[in-house]
């Protein structure tokens, strides 16, 4: 019996095509209720190990979505969503989709960008400065941006940003200008992905 792996959910148009996705399938398509549309693939699991192969299958897919016909808008699902048939996933579909239409409307039209910036291993930084005028610089440009965790004492700054896709080139330039201004600090600026920073719909356990 193949069960019902989720890769997000959207509002556009239903798709089909031919990729290499999660478990080994070979086909991600769309279950549909009402005007959602849950992008999927077929799974023997509703217990799938998220190896590192499968989860950049995972990102692949959902960058697939995003590039399709000049940028669609896609709710991520984090990894492991899998679910019995497509009635147990339509079941959830009904009931969450005040939230799933919520979160549409928040990212819409929109990419997750991330910006980590590391100092030298016996550098000094003003990291009050330095967030200061990283803000000044990105976050009128950005429609929301969320810090991270700083996991190593030399990064100093660790943020995704909600960037419209029609402000990507504003922002790209405006990094350009914080790595011209501070050449002293490695800027590791990451992206587009799905916006999962920016959205938090809870789709009840598998089923």
């Amino acid at each position: 019996m193949t069960h019902r792996y989720v890769y997000g959910v959207m509002n556009d148009d239903p798709v089909e095509f031919e990729t290499d996705a999660v478990g080994g399938a070979d086909r991600v398509y769309t279950v549909s209720h009402r005007r959602l549309n849950a992008v999927v693939s077929d799974i023997d699991t509703t217990d799938p190990e998220e190896t590192d192969e499968d989860a950049q299958r995972h990102d692949d897919v959902l960058r697939e979505i995003m590039n399709r016909d000049g940028g669609r808008t896609i709710v991520p699902m984090q990894f492991g969503m899998a679910f019995e048939n497509d009635r147990a996933l339509k079941n959830v579909l009904r009931g969450a989709r005040p939230a799933f239409r919520r979160a549409i409307n928040d990212i819409e039209g929109r990419e997750e960008l991330g910006l980590k910036i590391v100092r030298e291993e016996d550098a000094e930084v003003d990291t009050d400065a330095l967030e200061e005028a990283v803000a000044d610089e990105l976050e009128s440009i950005a429609a929301q941006s969320v810090p991270n965790d700083l996991f190593s004492d030399r990064l100093v700054l660790n943020r995704s940003y909600l960037v419209d896709r029609d402000e990507r080139e504003a922002f790209d330039e405006a990094i350009a200008d914080l790595e011209d201004e501070y050449d002293d600090l490695m800027f590791r600026y990451t992206g587009p992905f799905a916006p999962y920073s920016f959205v938090d719909v809870k789709i009840g356990a598998q089923q």
